[in-house]
């Protein structure tokens, strides 16, 4: 029995509309993930804070930018990766509340984000990271066991591999995702994400690797990023290691869950940092 010619034609185009749609996609994925913006919307002194605005160059010649918020008598240092979109200009919620708890902080731009130079990459934000670490080490001469590294969704995935390449006295982790292809896949289950996939962002192929103490921040609330991320990226830790739940949005569940989210950095920051 032969198919009619117009469902042939129904079928072929419809074949022919999907391969269009994954190959606009996968031309498309960097614009997808990162969202940097330029501008920036403030700065720590608006919200009463001191700070130094520091530039340092990655080992392929970028300048990242940063600012370092100095804390009197600090119990240690706060190195801060940030999530997708924006620049650290959109997360002087959380410099202040790190500053309040008595932490100096360092929080970094990606290249292509903020006053940053180049554009956004996965190799490029590991090279930041790496960049902004030396700094620490080199520059302010702070000792690794005092350094505890807080990536956010993003940021997770950052924190995670550089705390895999090198020994802090801590890291905390935020809502983060298994990989980019694993969320992929459970947004867009009807596209072969995982072949299309060139960002990948492995934070559970990556924390075997990390050999300090770890906390997972996720909210319940989460709808970003399922608290089912954290949760596995938990189980496949290594000891010591903790699970702070909270509520609220992937982007203010840090705000909105209060002492939750503030006792229980304490309570790990505390633990892991000699000056706690």
């Amino acid at each position: 029995m032969s198919i009619p010619s117009s469902i042939r034609t129904v079928v072929i185009g419809a074949v022919v509309l999907y391969v269009l749609l994954v190959v606009v996609i996968f031309l498309l994925q960097k614009h997808m993930v990162y969202h940097p913006a330029r501008e920036l919307a403030g700065t720590p002194d608006q919200a009463g804070l001191a700070y130094q605005d520091v530039y340092f160059h990655t080992s392929d010649g970028v300048k990242i930018n940063a600012w370092f918020v100095p804390a009197d008598d600090a119990k240690g240092t706060i190195l801060f990766f940030h999530g997708n979109a924006g620049n650290i200009s959109h997360r002087i919620d959380s410099l202040a509340i790190l500053h309040d708890l008595g932490y100096s902080t360092l929080f970094v731009d990606y290249r292509g984000y903020g006053r940053s130079e180049g554009s956004p990459g996965e190799e490029g934000t590991y090279l930041d990271a790496q960049a902004a670490w030396d700094y620490l080490r080199q520059k302010r001469k702070i000792d690794e066991a005092g350094i505890v590294v807080l990536g956010r969704s993003m940021g997770a995935a950052v924190a995670a591999w550089l705390a895999g390449k090198e020994r802090p006295g801590g890291v905390i982790l935020e809502s983060g995702f298994t990989s980019v292809p694993d969320r992929g896949a459970e947004l867009f289950p009807f596209l072969p994400v995982r072949w299309m996939s060139l960002i990948r962002y492995d934070t559970l192929g990556r924390i075997a690797s990390v050999r300090c103490p770890v906390l997972f921040v996720h909210s319940r609330d989460d709808r970003l990023i399922p608290i089912s991320h954290g949760r596995r990226l938990f189980e496949a830790a290594n000891e010591p290691k903790r699970l702070l739940e909270i509520t609220g949005t992937h982007n203010d569940g840090f705000i909105t869950s209060g002492t939750v989210y503030t006792d229980g950095l304490v309570k790990f920051l505390d633990s892991v940092l000699p000056g706690g």
